[in-house]
């Protein structure tokens, strides 16, 4: 390896914070005390649109990128390529298995056939699966250019399928909830039952192919801050402007093909890349330029086990709703005693009370992930 190990471990420090505070949000916006009662901001665009909370899985997926491009730019010359890719299939595996646990339990345990019949097939795990075997096999058999030429056509590609090709049984192509051309292939393949929203999901299986091109942005921001031919202040600026770059052209693009995390469209792809980038430019530069670290610690453990974190802030409420606690009012489930009777009193505001919901558990896992840090505990799937 021609560069010290050093300056290879700050660039991962820059990472995992910028993971980590990625995983942070995305608990803090999935534990809301009460779906009626979230800020705009905390919570997903209606349909088109981009809020704060629309920006976590791009980056997660924009930070697999860049983890792509650091764990496997020499490996891919050295080690044989079926090896990666089997164990790249191995993690993608794992994933959906973590992904299908979460959606049957604890109805599995209850109701076995029912749960199988409605099992939710395509989920935030599932994605990041799918996704992250096909951009490990695009990184590993292909170059840095073609990955960028691949991007830009698969993203024309996407946006030509959804804008031109007709809807069997609904019509012109569109954009609609329920009627574009994603939610009618899933129909097809998964039927009713097993979509969240029983005509679409959020997570349509067409969607793969422009969250692909989420990774090969990461991929390109990785080959930036990881390139020698630049000082670390240049390559930070490149990063940032490239950054600009992109959230500009995703803006223009999506006067035409509305920016809308749904559907992944390409405007999105574009636009929220660009903030990956510039977000992490700026933890780079923060961490690694101007070596102010103590302030981000709690977000470096959060982002050294980022998925367990994920998978472990997803089935501690499923857990907590079966437990029962009896009150004078008759049985509740703990999740609701604790929001009802710990967390609402303290605000008078419906709104402050959901979002110290999401507060509450975000300090919950901060310190798991804090305890797993300092005994050096790293979960690798």
């Amino acid at each position: 390896m021609n560069q010290p190990q050093s300056t290879l471990q700050n660039r991962v420090l820059s990472l995992d914070v910028f993971r980590g505070i990625t995983i942070a949000t995305m608990i803090l916006v999935n534990n809301m005390g009460s779906h009626e009662y979230v800020y705009t901001q905390l919570g997903h665009a209606e349909w088109d649109g981009c809020t704060i909370t629309d920006l976590v899985f791009p980056f997660f997926l924009f930070i697999i990128g860049v983890s792509i491009f650091f764990a496997m730019d020499k490996k891919r010359d050295q080690a044989p390529h079926h090896k990666i890719l089997l164990s790249a299939a191995r993690r993608s595996l794992i994933m959906i298995g973590l992904s299908f646990f979460l959606f049957l339990f604890p109805k599995v345990f209850i109701a076995p056939l029912e749960a199988i019949s409605n099992l939710r097939i395509q989920g935030i795990l599932f994605r990041i699966a799918l996704v992250y075997f096909i951009s490990t096999l695009i990184f590993i058999k292909t170059k840095l250019p073609t990955q960028i030429v691949l991007g830009l056509v698969l993203l024309v590609v996407y946006w030509a399928i959804l804008s031109f090709i007709p809807v069997p049984g609904i019509g012109a192509a569109n954009y609609g909830k329920d009627t574009n051309l994603g939610a009618f292939i899933d129909r097809q393949l998964f039927g009713t039952s097993h979509l969240l929203n029983k005509t679409w999901d959020p997570q349509a299986l067409l969607g793969t192919i422009s969250s692909c091109v989420t990774v090969i942005i990461g991929t390109v921001a990785g080959s930036i801050l990881k390139s020698n031919t630049y000082k670390p202040a240049i390559r930070c600026l490149r990063l940032f402007i490239l950054g600009l770059l992109l959230a500009v052209a995703g803006i223009i693009w999506g006067a035409f093909f509305p920016i809308n995390k749904s559907l992944w469209t390409s405007s999105y792809v574009f636009y929220t890349g660009g903030l990956g980038c510039i977000g992490l430019s700026i933890s780079y530069y923060v961490l690694d330029i101007r070596n102010l670290r103590v302030p981000f610690f709690l977000f470096l453990a959060l982002g050294r086990n980022a998925i367990t974190l994920y998978f472990l802030s997803e089935l501690l409420p499923r857990i907590l709703n079966i437990i029962p606690v009896v009150t004078a009012g008759g049985k509740i489930d703990l999740r609701s005693f604790i929001y009802q009777r710990g967390i609402q009193p303290l605000f008078a505001s419906p709104y402050m009370d959901s979002l110290a919901s999401g507060v509450f558990y975000t300090l919950l896992f901060t310190a798991l992930a804090w305890w797993m840090y300092k005994r050096d505990i790293l979960i690798k799937i």
